[in-house]
């Protein structure tokens, strides 16, 4: 975390939006805990709160787009080389396909909330060449919900402990 806090003292909103960007991509950023940060510092007037859930906002869009794109585009072909090393065989892989075909718009967006799976099923949205309409719907739902939460709770907590 000692990182974040230097890339963000640095940068700003550029490296919020990067972070999330990139953690949305899969990479080690604890999205959640940048998140309270951000809201941590919107609280201490370090950062403005509307700016702050919109750059989380544009950045988590941001990530979850090239994931679903990049699943899109090479996703089938690498599940179908690679999935066998790590258990993902073709008849497993159907079966997440067809469940991801009956449940894909609330997998979408309620993953937004359980780290880990939001990043697997941006994917999976593009493997399975969801509409990619659809897929801008539900993450724009999710991706405001989730940015708006966790930095208003952030900026609450920010503000009770000031207040102590």
């Amino acid at each position: 975390m000692p990182w974040i806090m230097e890339m963000i003292s640095q940068y700003g909103y550029i490296a919020i939006f990067a972070l999330l960007a990139l953690g949305l991509l899969g990479l080690p950023v604890p999205d959640e805990l940048l998140m309270l940060f951000v809201g941590y510092l919107s609280s201490t007037m370090v950062l403005d709160f509307s700016v702050s859930v919109l750059v989380c906002f544009i950045g988590s869009i941001t990530g979850m787009l090239i994931s679903y794109t990049i699943g899109l585009r090479l996703g089938q072909p690498v599940v179908d080389k690679y999935g066998k090393w790590i258990g993902l065989t073709p008849k497993r892989f159907a079966s997440v396909k067809r469940w991801f075909f009956r449940f894909g718009n609330w997998t979408v967006f309620i993953a937004y909330f359980v780290p880990g799976l939001r990043h697997v099923t941006s994917y999976i949205s593009g493997i399975s060449a969801m509409s990619f309409r659809k897929y801008l719907v539900v993450t724009v739902a999710g991706a405001f919900i989730w940015s708006l939460l966790f930095v208003s709770i952030g900026y609450l907590v920010g503000a009770r402990l000031s207040f102590a």
